[in-house]
């Protein structure tokens, strides 16, 4: 029942548009994906890598994505999908100690609690090859990035306080390249340039 009160959360379909594009300019073979919820974008991340691609798809909640576990065997690109039911810092720290995926991803989508993006982003420029893309959802947070403070709602404050610390970061990476798009809830995609 919490998935069902919580379906507003998911990736925005014109999001999942842009990504599909991204990835197929990419031609995006390997990619991790942070917070999968029930799988609205890992689907469209699987039908738009190569049959042999693999997707690191890492989110506490099994329930949730099993939830739309169905949704994607009948696409047929469940094999493309390693899930790891893991705190993300953790199997990112992980998947950082491994010598073979330095540099290794083509492509990553976080869509996950917004406290540790810093920390997911520090994790993924180790990961992700120069010339590859980290993309961030929720960058606009229901648009109060760019509202007065004291005209946003109570419960938006926070989220909106670690989103616009979040963006002042990225603004300041020299190791990235930055496009914001005004889509969904806003995403901000990084092409790691070094």
């Amino acid at each position: 029942m919490a998935v069902i009160s919580q379906a507003g959360i998911g990736t925005a379909p014109d999001a999942g548009q842009l990504m599909a594009i991204l990835l197929k300019l990419l031609n995006a073979k390997r990619t991790i994906e942070i917070g999968v919820f029930t799988g609205y974008s890992l689907l469209l991340t699987a039908l738009n890598i190569p049959e042999d691609g693999k997707i690191i798809a890492i989110d506490v909640d099994r329930a949730a994505y099993e939830m739309g576990l169905p949704v994607i065997k009948k696409a047929g690109v469940e094999h493309k999908i390693d899930f790891i039911e893991s705190e993300a810092l953790q199997a990112l720290d992980e998947l950082v100690q491994k010598p073979d995926t330095e540099g290794s991803f083509d492509f990553a989508f976080v869509d996950a609690d917004k406290v540790n993006f810093w920390n997911y982003h520090e994790r993924l420029m180790k990961l992700v090859k120069v010339g590859g893309l980290a993309v961030y959802d929720n960058t606009l947070w229901r648009g109060t990035v760019a509202m007065p403070e004291d005209a946003v709602r109570q419960i938006l404050k926070e989220g909106r306080k670690l989103t616009m610390e979040f963006n002042n970061l990225l603004a300041k990476d020299a190791r990235v390249q930055i496009c914001h798009a005004s889509i969904g809830d806003g995403m901000t995609i990084c092409r790691r340039i070094s």
